[in-house]
């Protein structure tokens, strides 16, 4: 895992948490609460959630990507890292 991953996603989860039908919706696809995703925060799969969130809408990716200074590619990258799909070296 490169590091910045865990912290890409936190970053990620601000701007997701931003626009409440977003929110919304990400506790509706990932089956969270409010209460479970703070309680999960510091575990990898939830990030990893996150950003497969993300990347599963790519007007939302690419708009968080844009909001976060960076390439979508490198948002799309960290989802794979953190749900343990490297990728080659």
């Amino acid at each position: 895992m490169h590091d910045g991953d865990e912290a890409v996603a936190l970053h990620a989860l601000g701007w997701i948490l931003a626009d409440e039908p977003r929110a919304e919706r990400l506790l509706g696809m990932t089956g969270l609460t409010p209460e479970g995703l703070r309680a999960a925060l510091d575990e990898r799969a939830t990030l990893a959630a996150v950003l497969g969130f993300l990347a599963a809408h790519e007007p939302d990716l690419v708009a968080c990507a844009e909001a976060l200074d960076m390439k979508p590619e490198a948002l799309a990258a960290a989802a794979g890292r953190l749900e343990g799909q490297e990728g080659p070296p």
